[in-house]
């Protein structure tokens, strides 16, 4: 079984690697914008995309999980990672905010089957604004596990944290720290505050982990022969050994799918970041594009006098439509894409590109039959098909219009196309995960 396991991960592992080659060698062409002139603004303002991708590719490769400590100030998290590794690597005391930036350390597990990496931040309340902001999302991005550490009472700050990182989508474990000072209390209570002040679905009773990191030394009475009493400190060894076991457990079971996941959500944020800045730096050419294609469907429409090739011509007009945007745009995008594209159009635009179809239809038989009918019996009645192909003429070509907006909404908010495409691999790696796991509780728990 645990085998199984593993070869499950590594397969997992294998196809965001793959996956983000795809995605790597597919932006970083140079022709990947076909015959359309190269815009440089374009190719400074996605150039850190592209070193994103890179890093999720080189973070597949490294093969080390990253496991990130939040919380606010003076929680221990420092005194936490010194517990893990066994020594005091990082400084601590009671000074306010001892750690100053991000710091990493290597932990080599007794188990000896994986590579982590610990990372220390400073305290949530002690960076002003934006720049937490920055920080924690920066940290988080690369972070495969969270423990966000907390003791006592949890503040509104650590609570919009927690927020904040679920919204990130990352596995976490909420670790209580001196419970030496707070024996009173339990996992339990902690669960139902934290269902208190908000949202049912935060953590599990399971990902909530009590320990001491650091406890408090406890008062010894030490008698000498000589009759001499004097009371002495007594250090206490970290409370820490739930938490390994946990941290463990987790990356056993699932630790190479979550670093897959992870280097796949950020290749996937960086993709829509490139979309989105290509959409933008090339709506000039977009609207040409699509007024040109709205046009030429008008024009066929209008001068076919057979209504099934005029459904026809429409819908071969607005592939060639959304083939013509993704090339500008240099999305990746085939035929057979571009077709589901297209369905998935025509359902999500609440009726009026199927009206506009159903019209069309009705129009255009009743345009081929004044057409048949003006040559053979009554010329008059070639006024009624000028009339009917006009209308149908507009519609067509409204029609294509409105393809060609709804497509550049849909290429920004995801280009991730085929077997490999990075939001493809994201949903097999969900699908093929267990009911017990932090990934299916993540993805897939409403």
């Amino acid at each position: 079984m645990v085998n199984m396991k593993f070869s499950a991960q590594e397969n997992h592992l294998n196809l965001a690697r793959a996956s983000l080659q795809q995605a790597l060698s597919w932006y970083s062409g140079f022709n990947r914008h076909g015959a359309t002139p190269p815009n440089f603004e374009l190719q400074g303002a996605v150039r850190s995309d592209l070193q994103a991708l890179k890093a999720a590719l080189d973070k597949i490769d490294q093969k080390v999980i990253r496991i990130a400590l939040f919380g606010l100030v003076s929680r221990g998290k420092s005194a936490v990672i010194n517990a893990l590794l066994g020594e005091k690597v990082l400084v601590t005391g009671p000074l306010h905010g001892v750690t100053k930036w991000p710091r990493s350390v290597a932990w080599n597990p007794a188990s000896g089957k994986v590579k982590v990496e610990l990372i220390d931040t400073p305290g949530l309340d002690e960076i002003e604004g934006q720049a937490r902001e920055e920080m924690a999302r920066e940290v988080a991005s690369q972070a495969d596990l969270i423990l966000f550490v907390i003791s006592g009472d949890i503040t509104n700050t650590e609570y919009q944290g927690l927020c904040d990182l679920k919204r990130l989508r990352k596995p976490l474990i909420l670790v209580f720290n001196k419970i030496d000072l707070y024996p009173e209390i339990d996992r339990q209570a902690i669960f139902l505050q934290l269902q208190s002040l908000g949202d049912k679905q935060l953590v599990s009773p399971e990902e909530i982990v009590m320990i001491a990191a650091e406890p408090q030394p406890l008062p010894v009475r030490v008698e000498y022969p000589d009759g001499k009493i004097i009371e002495e400190w007594e250090e206490i060894p970290p409370i820490i050994d739930e938490l390994k076991a946990v941290i463990l457990t987790i990356l056993n079971r699932e630790g190479r799918s979550l670093l897959a996941l992870n280097s796949l959500l950020q290749a996937e944020e960086a993709e829509k970041n490139i979309a989105r800045k290509t959409i933008e730096l090339r709506q000039k050419e977009a609207e040409q594009i699509i007024w040109k294609y709205a046009k030429y469907k008008a024009i066929a429409v209008a001068i076919n006098p057979l209504a099934i090739i005029d459904l026809l011509a429409g819908i071969i007009t607005d592939l060639a439509l959304i083939r013509a945007l993704s090339k500008l745009y240099g999305l990746p995008m085939t035929s057979y894409e571009a077709g589901k594209v297209w369905r998935k159009i025509m359902l999500s635009s609440g009726g009026l590109l199927l009206a506009e179809i159903v019209s069309s239809v009705f129009l255009g038989f009743g345009k081929s039959a004044s057409a048949i009918t003006g040559i053979t019996e009554n010329p008059s009645l070639i006024f009624n098909y000028g009339s009917m192909a006009a209308i149908q003429a507009g519609i067509a070509g409204y029609g294509a219009y409105i393809v060609g907006k709804v497509t550049q909404e849909y290429l920004e908010n995801g280009c991730s196309w085929g077997n490999l495409g990075v939001s493809t691999v994201i949903e097999n790696i969900v699908n093929e995960s267990n009911s017990n796991t932090i990934i299916d509780r993540l993805f897939r728990s409403p």
